[in-house]
């Protein structure tokens, strides 16, 4: 069997070994991707790692309104809602689900001790809304404009934790992507220049690769076999 010599070109390697090489390099630039992913991952366990990424623009854009209820008792005080909302954050609980316990917990706390600061900074009648929060408490049936107001409270503190979380979620999925790629490139860079030696042809071949890891792995099976399709179909014709 033959032996590569540790100063061989990969890329040379590559184009003189025909198709199958190539649908070969494909699904493990794949699996490079794949396993560095798995890397990242794997960092949560340090006090939550890369999952943290994210969590402070739902902090930011809730502050109005948790600090409007920072007087309230546990467990629906600010800092048991955090502590609550950060836990499904860092478990990677479903977004769906961590938006409604957000609004669910911030409704929880309105009460008429601090109806009149929440209605300032979600922009309601004031007066109406503690009189929709007294009423609703007492069993009583609200006015229309009392009904109005909490209703467009509701609108608002929707309309705010919708984007908190979206902001969160879009920076966390762009930093685990970028940790991701960081981390397949070094391993790419490590593997590559241990086997096939340090050439400057090499080192510009397994950046690339590692660069391209991350987005290629979820797809990298299917562009695989589309290369050996094409290449039977080519086969096949001549």
């Amino acid at each position: 069997m033959d032996v590569i010599q540790p100063t061989t070109s990969v890329i040379h390697a590559l184009l003189t070994g025909g198709v199958s090489n190539l649908a070969n390099l494909v699904t493990a630039i794949g699996a490079l991707g794949g396993a560095s992913m798995g890397l990242v991952d794997t960092t949560k366990m340090f006090r939550g790692g890369p999952s943290n990424i994210g969590f402070g623009h739902i902090e930011d854009g809730l502050a109005p309104f948790l600090n409007a209820i920072a007087s309230n008792p546990a467990p629906f005080g600010k800092y048991a809602i955090l502590r609550t909302l950060k836990g499904d954050w860092l478990n990677g609980a479903a977004k769906p689900d961590q938006k409604a316990k957000a609004k669910s917990l911030i409704q929880l706390a309105l009460s008429q001790a601090n109806a009149a600061a929440l209605a300032n900074v979600a922009a309601v009648d004031a007066d109406a809304l503690q009189s929709a929060v007294q009423k609703k408490a007492d069993g009583g049936e609200a006015a229309a404009a009392d009904t109005s107001a909490l209703a467009q409270f509701e609108s608002v503190l929707t309309a705010v934790i919708d984007e908190a979380y979206e902001r969160g979620d879009q920076k966390y999925r762009n930093a685990a992507k970028t940790l991701a790629m960081v981390t397949s490139v070094v391993l790419s860079e490590i593997a590559g220049m241990s086997i096939w030696g340090i050439t400057q042809e090499n080192l510009v071949f397994f950046l690339v690769t590692g660069l391209i890891a991350t987005p290629l792995a979820p797809i990298a099976k299917d562009v695989a076999s589309a290369l050996q399709t094409a290449a039977t179909a080519a086969s096949a014709i001549k």
